[in-house]
């Protein structure tokens, strides 16, 4: 029997910081590769693939977000997730596409089903809760 996520358990703890990074970057990935709508959001370098220093701000926003070390915190503030997305139009299919990018970088045999599962439902509300149309 696993022990369940909680904070005795977060997801940082079984993935480690390698996972989290990993992980950060299947999403970004599979954005590139998959949703041209999402990708128009962001900040691209000259091939019109994310550019890498929001790959690697978002990160280090998921280790700590996964209960990791405060690196992000501690290098860019609260990350204040409304105020910082609020200049984009998030409405139902932007949100969509954030999590069909989610799901498919959670898809992989590093992520455990336990963590998977949870990672997929927080990640929604998440999403959710950032939508502004």
């Amino acid at each position: 029997m696993t022990t369940p996520i909680g904070p005795d358990n977060t997801p940082f703890h079984v993935i480690g910081r390698d996972g989290a990074l990993d992980l950060s970057t299947r999403f970004y990935d599979h954005m590139d590769a998959h949703e041209p709508e999402l990708v128009a959001v962001h900040s691209t370098d000259g091939n019109g693939r994310v550019a890498a220093i929001v790959r690697e701000r978002f990160g280090l926003f998921l280790v700590e977000w996964l209960g990791g070390p405060r690196e992000y915190s501690t290098a860019n503030g609260h990350p204040r997730l409304r105020m910082r997305h609020s200049h984009v139009p998030i409405d139902a299919a932007l949100r969509d596409a954030w999590i069909r990018c989610m799901n498919a970088a959670l898809a992989h045999e590093s992520i455990n089903d336990d963590v998977r599962g949870y990672l997929e439902r927080r990640f929604a509300e998440v999403a959710d809760f950032l939508r502004s149309r």
